[in-house]
């Protein structure tokens, strides 16, 4: 392939993610704003500056755009993984790889916040999100089997994970490690976002993270008591 159809399709697809997110985006601060019930594709698409053919070129549904933000994350964290240097542990492997990413949850922190009132105040929606989330750890899992030489013959790095009945086979042919692994990677990631959310100002993403991943690779030990904490 010559360097200016490389370029070219590099291009593309920077115009298409940009494109799907600025429909996402869009869907969610109507959401927020006007409910989610009363957000319609073309008010999304008008929004983002497309039209609704546009639209169904990047979702199936209505409800999929909500589900959708950070879509591409899950894959450039499995290949940080694998790519990771083979002297690294598997989770300071998977903590290098979901540090990158979330450094753009710190600079887009505002639409994440948004996105989880959306969710939180729209049951299908978030029934939906979980799904899209557990389909993603099983990816992730599998990845981590991959590293540490335990993984499945199942296993493809572009393939995403889906919630299928060939889920199942899939999570046969993995250990127990890897699956605990990114289950714990993905909540340690929820809970660190959560806690820094509420306590903007107070403190920086990178030292909730870090601290986060701390307590895992220590095995959380029971943390010392505060100077001024009555004794138990």
């Amino acid at each position: 392939m010559s360097e200016g159809v490389s370029a070219g399709g590099g291009l593309r697809e920077r115009k298409k993610k940009a494109t799907r997110a600025a429909l996402v985006e869009a869907a969610v601060r109507l959401a927020a704003e006007h409910g989610v019930e009363h957000v319609t594709v073309d008010a999304i698409s008008a929004a983002a500056g497309v039209s609704t053919r546009t639209f169904f070129n990047y979702f199936d549904s209505r409800d999929e755009v909500f589900v959708m933000i950070g879509a591409d994350s899950g894959d450039r964290v499995r290949r940080a993984v694998l790519a990771a240097p083979r002297d690294r542990s598997p989770l300071d492997a998977l903590r290098e790889a979901l540090a990158s990413e979330l450094e753009e949850i710190e600079r887009h922190q505002e639409l994440w916040h948004l996105h989880a009132e959306v969710l939180r105040g729209a049951p299908q929606l978030l029934a939906r999100s979980l799904g899209a989330h557990m389909a993603d750890e099983l990816g992730l899992a599998e990845t981590l089997a991959e590293r540490i030489g335990g993984g499945s013959p199942l296993f493809t790095p572009e393939r995403p994970a889906f919630s299928t009945p060939a889920d199942q086979e899939r999570r046969r042919a993995l250990g127990l490690y890897p699956r605990l692994l990114a289950a714990v990677g993905t909540t340690a990631v929820r809970v660190a976002v959560e806690h820094w959310c509420v306590r903007q100002g107070e403190t920086g993403f990178a030292d909730v993270f870090r601290e986060t991943f701390e307590h895992l690779a220590a095995g959380l030990p029971a943390p010392a008591p505060a100077p001024d904490a009555p004794a138990s």
